[in-house]
């Protein structure tokens, strides 16, 4: 399957997908362990102390490579968010800055963090988090267009945008950009970018669709040599990507299915 059929596939049963990801045993295990503790944790010392707990809880942002940046995460939830010059804030980093808002322990207290209806949000994010890793170990386009319709539409600046390294992958394969554009200064690759993408758009469901299918088809042709995608057998999915390569709108799920399902039919 290509990378935009799995995707479709994903997002048409995604309930069922949840359902699925929650009864996995390592999903399971690692929840029952958070429903247990986080109710019991009062400070911000004794979460961060528990790597278990607070791994769990970076992961449902997206954040699960930060437990090697524990010092920094301290700081960030010691400092809240309500000051305008809180840690969480100067980092241009969306992902910190919704954790830290939704373990406030300076402004909401462990009282209200540790409500069931708040518990059952962190879970839900972990869910979905793991379903779309469990997903990236099929194929990681998936994983990546999953990451970028969940997260996109929350986007507030292209620097939000370059601080998370998934959402700037499916723009760059998307654009057709040289991941090496990484390696200049922040402030040239926010110009590159916004020269080429408006945020805005991102929270139109339409545009982010058509931009999917635009990253789908590339994403598939520079992995062509990648058993999980069979976009390598199927030119017309890589005329589409390349006719869409220098247009902001890129093309839509149907046409490319059409494409596909017309060349398998020949």
């Amino acid at each position: 399957m290509t990378t935009l059929s799995t995707y479709l596939s994903v997002t048409a049963n995604i309930d069922r997908w949840r359902q699925i990801t929650a009864k996995n045993p390592d999903v399971q295990i690692e929840t029952r362990y958070f429903r247990d503790r986080f109710p019991k944790i009062a400070t911000i010392d004794a979460f961060v102390k528990d790597r278990r707990l607070f791994a769990y809880a970076l992961s449902a942002w997206g954040l699960g490579d930060r437990i090697q940046a524990t010092a920094l995460m301290r700081r960030v939830l010691e400092q809240g968010v309500d000051r305008p010059d809180a840690l969480a804030r100067k980092l241009n980093d969306r992902r910190i800055l919704d954790f830290a808002r939704a373990f406030d322990f300076i402004g909401k207290g462990a009282a209200t963090l540790t409500r069931p209806e708040s518990i059952r949000t962190i879970v839900d994010r972990y869910v979905d988090h793991s379903l779309r890793a469990a997903q990236g170990r099929q194929n990681a386009g998936v994983e990546l267009a999953l990451h970028f319709r969940d997260n996109a539409p929350k986007l507030t600046s292209i620097y939000s945008l370059l601080a998370d390294k998934k959402l700037l992958e499916v723009v760059q394969t998307a654009l057709d950009l040289s991941p090496s554009m990484s390696s200049q200064p922040i402030d040239t690759q926010a110009r590159l970018l916004k020269a080429k993408i408006k945020i805005e758009d991102f929270s139109d469901p339409l545009k982010i669709e058509r931009f999917l299918a635009r990253f789908a088809s590339m994403y598939d042709m520079k992995h062509m040599n990648d058993p999980d995608i069979s976009a390598n057998s199927n030119p017309l999915l890589f005329a589409s990507a390349a006719q869409t390569r220098d247009e902001s709108a890129g093309v839509d799920f149907n046409l490319i299915l059409r494409r596909q399902n017309n060349f398998r039919g020949q």
